[in-house]
């Protein structure tokens, strides 16, 4: 289901209930809330959660799509205000890559019953992950501005910078038919110009979830971003940064509804 506002909002039906707030899914660069559309969403909704996907402004179906290039991360914050009012009660927020460091920064203005960073730039920034990305495959650095340009990544270098376990070309290039540029000033945002400021964030619950096989978001700076919070990082061998779509994608999704259920049920 769409929402009837502006951002695009999908929404699963809960097969039962459970006496937990709903979650709300935050996606990466290039992405939308499509991205949890095939496992993510019928899974927990099949678990008793309500569940919500947002697209940010210039993603997916939601508004800005002329003006994607000037978003910001502060824009994102407001999106993920103005979704979090639609929904009837406090939302789990879960944030995937970019997602995540929408969600840290959110974290600086208001607080959350659980958050979840899948992945996630860490509060560090961009930079690390970047210059180690140049140096050992500079062709995924390569593609992925091709790809923040709107042009088409070669196929090879997709699968290896996204994926880990076995998609077919028919399922990855239906993966990158769905994806977009970035805006470059949200892309600058995560680098060096506003990076989350861990002293001023409020301090839910919060789990921190990597891949070990991930060519953007490395196992190390998911680690780093762990350490920064007090927290253990909990990382999937075999996987890589598209974990939600990967092949084995129900271990994170089975952590994180054990999770959930231990943080806010028990």
């Amino acid at each position: 289901m769409h929402g009837t506002f502006r951002l695009e909002l999908l929404t699963e039906q809960a097969t039962g209930r459970v006496d937990g707030p709903p979650l709300l899914f935050i996606h990466g660069a290039f992405s939308g809330a499509w991205q949890w559309a095939p496992n993510f969403l019928p899974f927990f909704a099949s678990r008793g959660w309500s569940v919500h996907a947002l697209s940010l402004s210039g993603h997916g179906n939601s508004r800005g799509h002329a003006g994607t290039d000037n978003f910001s991360i502060d824009d994102y914050v407001r999106d993920l205000h103005e979704a979090i009012a639609r929904l009837p009660a406090e939302s789990v927020l879960i944030g995937h890559s970019m997602g995540g460091m929408v969600v840290q920064k959110y974290l600086e203005e208001a607080t959350t019953p659980a958050a979840v960073l899948m992945a996630a730039v860490p509060p560090q920034g961009l930079l690390p992950a970047t210059f180690g990305m140049a140096m050992q495959r500079p062709n995924v650095l390569v593609e992925l501005n091709r790809l923040m340009s709107g042009g088409a990544p070669h196929l090879a270098t997709a699968r290896e910078a996204l994926f880990h376990q076995p998609i077919s070309d028919e399922a990855l290039i239906d993966f990158l038919q769905h994806c977009q540029p970035e805006s470059l000033r949200a892309i600058w945002d995560m680098s060096l110009f506003n990076l989350p400021r861990p002293a001023r964030m409020h301090r839910p619950p919060m789990l921190v979830i990597g891949a070990a096989e991930d060519r953007i978001i490395p196992a190390g700076e998911v680690e780093r971003t762990a350490s920064t919070y007090g927290l253990e990082a909990h990382i999937f061998p075999d996987m890589g940064h598209a974990m939600m779509l990967e092949e084995n994608w129900r271990g994170p999704a089975e952590l994180l509804d054990r999770w959930l259920r231990d943080t806010l049920l028990t």
